[in-house]
């Protein structure tokens, strides 16, 4: 993979992070869902904001992650893909506030190496 390569990837994947972010702060202003407010819920979607940018940025992720396969291999863009699992628990921690147990740290140490050896490539 590039370095132009490596940018397009890490850009999409970050669309796709801000994405979840959004999401999850309409989320939390949306509050918990059960069976009494479910409909409301789904109604309620349409007119917050956060959601609405979120679903944006997951769209404009995509559109980046179509450009790269055009460039690379299926194989090594989509466990890159991956990648974003370590920055969702990282902003989670970070702007949300949410624990992260050691066994999820040493998970995340997995990814990020599974995601080297993957793109790694001998000259």
């Amino acid at each position: 993979m590039s370095p132009q390569e490596l940018v397009l990837m890490l850009t999409s994947i970050a669309f796709g992070v801000a994405g979840q972010f959004f999401l999850k702060s309409g989320a939390l202003k949306l509050g918990r869902v059960n069976f009494d407010n479910f409909f409301s819920h789904i109604l309620n979607i349409v007119f917050t904001p956060e959601l609405i940018v979120g679903l944006a940025f997951y769209g404009l992720g995509a559109v980046l992650y179509i450009l790269i396969l055009t460039r690379v291999n299926l194989s090594v863009v989509g466990p890159t893909v991956a990648l974003s699992y370590v920055f969702s628990v990282l902003l989670g921690y970070f702007i949300f506030r949410e624990a992260i147990p050691m066994v999820r740290l040493v998970g995340l140490g997995f990814i990020v190496a599974g995601v080297i050896m993957v793109i790694w490539q001998k000259s």
